[in-house]
C-alpha cells in the first residue's frame, strides 16, 4: 500500500521566482539573521502552510518582490509629484516650513528647491509604501495559510478522531489506521494530509512511524493535533489499548466542540451590540453633515461619501470581522468513488456540460460523439421539462438565466426613456429611477435565487435531520445480529420520509448488483453535504473490515447528534443576533423617513419663507437652509436606505448559516421594506 507523494498543498516553484530569489539572497543575507527569530519563524508557518521553499529562498523573493513593487510606485509618486506642480494643480508659493530665513536670497534658494524636494518625497513615500506592499504580502501568505488550516484541522478534528476509533473497533491495527486516515482527504481535508505526512516519511524514508508521529507533532499548526499525536505515541511506546484511547478521545473532543461552538457564539453576541454602533454612526453623520448643509456650508461632497462610501465600507467590514469567527463548514461535501468504479467516477465529474461516462471517448470514436449528441439532447430536453428540479439542485445555476434577463430588461427601460440616464433624472424621480436601476435587477437576480436555495436547504435538510434517529436504528438492527445491508432494508422498511427512501433506493442499486460502498458513494455524493459525507465515510470504511458494525453506528450516531444540539444551540443563539441587525436597519430606516418628512421638508419650507419675508430674518441672524437640496438629499436618503438593506440582509444571513447565498432572501425582505416606505414619504 502505498501512497502519492503530490500533494495539493505542495507550492510549485517556478525558474522565475528562483531567479528572483538567487538575485536577492546577498540583499537577504545583509538585512536578515539566518539564525534569528524571524527567520526561524517564517520557516515554521512555511513547513506548517506545506509550501516547498525554504525560508532563507523565500525571503529573498520577498524582498525581490517589495524592491519590484517600490521601484513602480516611486516612479509613480515622482510623476505624480512633479505633474501636481507642472500642471499648476498645487503652487510651489503655499508650500512653506515657515523656517526664518536671513536674507531674500536665502528664502528664494528656499523656494526654488520646493518643487525638486516634493518630488523627491512623494517618490520616496510612494516607493516605501510599495516595498512594504510587496514584502509585506508575500510575507503574510504562510501565515495566513498556516492560519487557515489550523482552523480546518481544529474543526475536523473530533470526527477524524471518531474515523480512527471506528476503524480500531473494526480490527484494523495502527499502521492501518494511519493508512486510512492518510487517505480520506476527501472527507478529513487537512488532518488527513498530516498523516499523510506521517505514512510518507514511513514508506518512502523509511522512518519509524513513531518519529514520524513525534516529528509531525512538532510541526503541525494545530495544537490539538499535536497533542493529540503526542498522547497517541504514548500509548504505541506503553503497548495500551489503542482503541480505549481512541474512545476517550473521541469523547474530550465533542465535548471540546460543544465549548469553542460556546465561544464562538458569545463573540456573536458581542459583534450584534457592535453592528448597532457601526451601523447608526453613518446615520449620525448625515445629520450633522444635513444641518452643516442648511447653515448654509454645503457638504456634497461628504455626503455623497457618506452613503456610497461609508455606509458599503462599514457593512463589508463587519462582514470580513464577522467571516473571521463564524467558520464555514470545511469540504465540498463529495466523496471520491473508488477506483474500480468507472461510473461513479464520471457520475461525481457530471455537471452542465460535462456529460458523463462517453465524454471520456469522445474524438476517438464517431459513434461516441453521436451518443453524446444524443445524451446532450436527452439531458437538455429533461431539463427543460424539469427546470425547477435542476434549479433547486443548483441554485447558483439561476444566474446563469436571470442576470441576463436583468440586463435585457434595464435595456428595454432605456431604449423606451423609462429609466433616467441622467442624475438630473434621477433627482426629478428618486423612487422610480432607484427602482428601475437598482431594485429590478435585485428582484429578477435575487428572488429566483432565494427561492431556489431555500428549496435546496429545506431539501438537504430533511435528510439530514433525520440521520441521528437514523443511525440509531442502524445500530438496533445490526445489533440483533443483521448485517449492515439487511439493517438499511429493515430501516427502510420501518421509517418514512426522504432518508428512508434514499435507503430503499439504495437497497434496490445493491441487489442490482452494486456494491454496498459504491451505493452508499452514489447516495452522499447526491447530497454532497459535508456532514453526511463524513457519517457515509465511517459507516463504509467500517464495513470494509466487518458486517457487525454496531458499535460503529452508535459512535456515529453520538457524533451526529452533539452536531445537532450544535446547531440548535447555533440557532437560538444567533436568532437574537439576527434579530438585532434586523430591527437595527428597521430604526434606521425610521429616523431617516421622520428625518425626511418632518425635518428636511420643514427646514427646506423655513428657508423659502426667509428668502420671502426679505432681510428681516437674515438681519436677525438667521440664515437656515442656505445650502440645502431637498431632492438631492431625498435620495441620498433613499439609497442609504437601500444599501443598509442589502448589507443588513447580507449579514444576517451570513451569522445564521455560515452562507453568504443564504442572506438574498433577507435582502429581498428588507429592499421591499425600504421602496414601500419610501414610497409613502418620498
Amino acid at each position: 500500500m502505498s501512497l502519492d507523494v503530490g500533494e495539493a498543498g505542495d507550492e510549485q516553484l517556478d525558474r522565475s521566482t528562483d531567479l528572483l530569489g538567487d538575485a536577492f539572497y546577498p540583499v537577504f543575507r545583509l538585512l536578515f539573521d539566518e539564525d534569528g527569530d524571524f527567520v526561524g519563524d517564517v520557516a515554521t508557518k512555511l513547513e506548517q502552510a506545506r509550501m516547498s521553499t525554504t525560508a532563507e529562498l523565500y525571503l529573498s523573493r520577498a524582498l525581490a518582490v517589495g524592491t519590484i513593487a517600490g521601484g513602480v510606485l516611486w516612479l509613480l509618486g515622482t510623476v505624480l509629484g512633479w505633474a501636481v506642480f507642472a500642471l499648476g494643480l498645487v503652487s510651489p508659493d503655499i508650500i512653506s516650513l515657515g523656517l526664518p530665513t536671513p536674507d531674500a536670497a536665502t528664502a528664494d534658494a528656499l523656494n526654488a528647491l520646493t518643487v525638486p524636494a516634493v518630488t523627491v518625497a512623494s517618490g520616496v513615500v510612494f516607493g516605501s509604501i510599495g516595498f512594504a506592499l510587496g514584502f509585506g504580502t508575500l510575507v503574510a501568505v504562510p501565515y495566513s495559510t498556516a492560519s487557515g488550516r489550523k482552523r480546518e484541522i481544529n474543526m475536523l478534528l473530533p470526527d477524524a478522531i471518531s474515523f480512527m476509533y471506528a476503524l480500531s473497533v473494526g480490527g484494523l491495527n495502527q499502521l492501518e489506521i494511519l493508512e486510512a486516515m492518510a487517505r480520506a482527504d476527501d472527507t478529513y481535508g487537512e488532518v488527513a494530509r498530516e498523516f499523510r505526512s506521517i505514512v510518507r516519511e514511513t514508506e518512502y524514508f523509511g522512518t519509524d512511524y513513531r518519529n514520524a508521529i513525534r516529528e509531525q507533532a512538532m510541526v503541525t499548526p494545530s495544537d490539538e493535533l499535536s497533542q493529540f499525536l503526542s498522547d497517541m505515541l504514548s500509548i504505541v511506546n506503553s503497548g495500551g489499548s489503542m482503541e480505549d484511547f481512541l474512545d476517550d478521545k473521541k469523547e474530550k473532543h465533542l465535548r471540546t466542540a460543544e465549548q469553542e461552538q460556546e465561544t464562538v457564539l458569545e463573540t456573536l453576541e458581542l459583534f450584534g451590540e457592535m453592528y448597532m454602533t457601526l451601523s447608526l454612526f453613518p446615520l449620525l453623520l448625515i445629520i450633522i453633515l444635513v444641518i452643516m448643509s442648511m447653515l448654509g456650508q454645503s457638504q456634497e461632497r461628504l455626503l455623497y461619501a457618506t452613503v456610497y462610501g461609508l455606509i458599503p465600507l462599514t457593512g463589508v467590514g463587519f462582514l470580513v470581522l464577522v467571516s473571521t469567527v463564524k467558520q464555514d463548514e470545511p469540504g465540498d461535501g463529495y466523496l471520491q468513488p473508488s477506483n474500480s468504479s468507472d461510473r461513479l467516477q464520471q457520475v461525481t465529474r457530471e455537471g452542465l456540460v460535462h456529460m458523463g461516462l462517453i465524454e471520456s471517448f469522445v474524438g476517438e470514436f464517431r459513434i461516441f460523439d453521436r451518443i453524446r449528441s444524443r445524451e446532450g439532447t436527452h439531458k437538455t430536453a429533461r431539463l427543460l421539462r424539469r427546470p425547477h428540479l435542476f434549479f433547486r439542485d443548483h441554485p447558483l445555476y439561476t444566474l446563469v438565466v436571470t442576470v441576463p434577463a436583468a440586463a435585457v430588461l434595464l435595456g428595454v427601460a432605456v431604449a423606451n426613456g423609462g429609466a433616467p440616464l441622467s442624475w438630473d433624472g434621477m433627482l426629478r424621480t428618486p423612487v422610480w429611477g432607484t427602482f428601475v436601476w437598482w431594485y429590478v435587477p435585485a428582484y429578477v437576480v435575487g428572488i429566483p435565487l432565494a427561492v431556489f436555495h431555500t428549496w435546496n436547504v429545506r431539501s438537504r435538510n430533511a435528510v439530514v435531520g433525520k440521520l441521528s434517529d437514523t443511525l440509531r436504528k442502524l445500530s438496533s438492527a445490526n445489533d440483533t445480529g443483521q448485517t449492515l445491508l439487511e439493517s438499511v432494508e429493515t430501516v427502510a422498511d420501518t421509517s418514512s420520509g426522504k432518508l428512508a427512501d434514499e435507503f430503499e433506493a439504495m437497497h434496490a442499486k445493491v441487489n442490482y448488483g452494486m456494491s454496498l460502498r459504491s451505493a452508499l458513494v452514489e447516495f452522499n455524493n447526491k447530497y454532497h453535504i459535508p456532514r453526511l459525507a463524513r457519517t457515509v465515510k465511517l459507516i463504509s470504511k467500517a464495513q470494509e473490515a466487518s458486517s457487525q458494525i454496531t458499535e460503529v453506528l452508535t459512535t456515529a450516531a453520538q457524533a451526529s447528534e452533539t452536531q445537532d444540539d450544535i446547531e440548535r444551540e447555533r440557532k437560538s443563539r444567533t436568532r437574537m443576533q439576527v434579530a438585532i441587525i434586523l430591527m437595527t436597519y428597521l430604526t434606521l430606516l425610521g429616523v431617516m423617513a421622520i428625518l425626511k418628512t418632518q425635518f428636511l421638508d420643514v427646514m427646506a419650507g423655513l428657508a423659502s419663507q426667509a428668502s420671502g419675508g426679505g432681510d428681516s430674518l437674515s438681519g436677525q441672524g438667521l440664515n437656515f437652509g442656505g445650502g440645502i437640496d431637498t431632492d438631492l438629499l431625498s435620495v441620498l436618503f433613499f439609497h442609504a436606505v437601500t444599501l443598509q438593506a442589502a448589507l443588513s440582509g447580507f449579514i444576517s444571513g451570513y451569522i445564521r448559516n455560515a452562507d453568504i447565498v443564504s442572506g438574498v432572501t433577507f435582502v429581498v425582505v428588507l429592499q421591499t421594506i425600504a421602496l414601500l416606505v419610501w414610497m409613502v414619504v418620498g
